[in-house]
């Protein structure tokens, strides 16, 4: 019997205790008290076996004290921000008129993540200008967006919540800057990957957040939650190239081979891992609003993009 990748069973466990939580906060919004229980036991559990999943038996415990010790000695400031990144998604089911709040705040903790991130390894200097060129391409994308329909098709930001910039809401390029960059991990240093996997995250971005009324579309052509298909190739487009232009000025953030002279100590996972736990927090999303069909199309989009993803890697290796 072939047994899975211990970090793959790690984290396939850690989601399952995840789903616990999340079964507690559905009983909390048809008011079961029962559903706190459930939150308290899955949240400290899906940390547990997240160390050490792949390690139940006998020498549990001793596994999960040793990789505990390890963690503290080797956790980057950029591994806090994307913790507080997922934890901030927990409270959104117990406190829905806060969705705008803690969107923005979740998105805040991955746009500083990602700049720590890619400061490590190419330098404040890059770093910034990584960021203002991805915030300022996706944020000019939406500006144009808004006003001409092009590329991605006619929508408002009418509906959205301050803050915003040019009509836009922060959090809008935030996104674009520390997705793209996941985005671009997660395909190995491919643009066009890394797009179609934005294009892909988008697939469960539409019917949430025009449900939430961060964005409302009036396309004459829509396709999926009053979006286009235009839609969908343009957030193809605007990705890749965003990650094009992150690539020219920062490759060693995504080629560690090119990264001669500089010391950054190798740890267990990337920056990519926040494209999967949006595979987990956005279906759920989707769910908690009443989105059962949307939930399950955008489980099935990402996690084909994560498949995909790992089998163009495994054939350059």
């Amino acid at each position: 019997m072939t047994r899975l990748p211990p970090t793959i069973l790690r984290t396939g466990l850690a989601f399952a205790a995840l789903g616990i939580a999340f079964a507690g906060a559905l009983l909390i919004l048809t008011d079961r008290s029962a559903g706190w229980a459930l939150i308290a036991v899955g949240l400290p559990l899906s940390g547990v076996l997240a160390l050490a999943g792949d390690a139940l038996g006998s020498g549990f415990s001793r596994t999960l004290q040793d990789r505990r010790r390890k963690l503290f000695s080797e956790t980057r400031p950029w591994m806090w921000l994307i913790a507080l990144y997922a934890v901030l998604h927990v409270p959104v089911p117990l406190w829905p008129e806060g969705f705008g709040v803690l969107g923005l705040a979740s998105t805040a903790s991955l746009f500083v993540g990602a700049l720590l991130y890619a400061a490590e390894r190419v330098g404040w200097g890059r770093s910034w200008l990584m960021a203002a060129l991805a915030c300022g391409l996706g944020l000019s994308a939406e500006v144009i967006g808004t006003r001409t329909g092009f590329p991605f098709g006619i929508y408002s930001y009418a509906t959205a919540p301050d803050p915003v910039i040019l009509g836009v809401p922060l959090m809008v390029p935030l996104g674009w800057f520390a997705l793209t960059l996941a985005g671009l991990l997660l395909s190995g240093g491919r643009a066009w990957l890394a797009g179609l996997l934005l294009a892909l995250w988008d697939v469960g971005l539409e019917p949430l957040m025009t449900a939430q009324r961060y964005w409302l579309w009036s396309d004459p052509n829509p396709i999926w939650a009053g979006a286009p298909l235009q839609n969908f190739l343009g957030w193809w487009a605007v990705a890749s190239g965003i990650s094009w232009v992150l690539l020219k000025i920062g490759p060693q953030v995504f080629f560690p081979s090119l990264l001669v002279g500089k010391e950054v100590r190798p740890t267990s996972f990337n920056f990519a891992v926040a494209y999967p736990i949006e595979v987990f927090f956005l279906p759920g999303g989707l769910v908690l609003v009443g989105r059962y069909l949307e939930a399950a199309v955008t489980l099935l989009a990402m996690l084909l993009g994560l498949a995909l993803a790992r089998v163009v890697r495994g054939r350059h290796v």
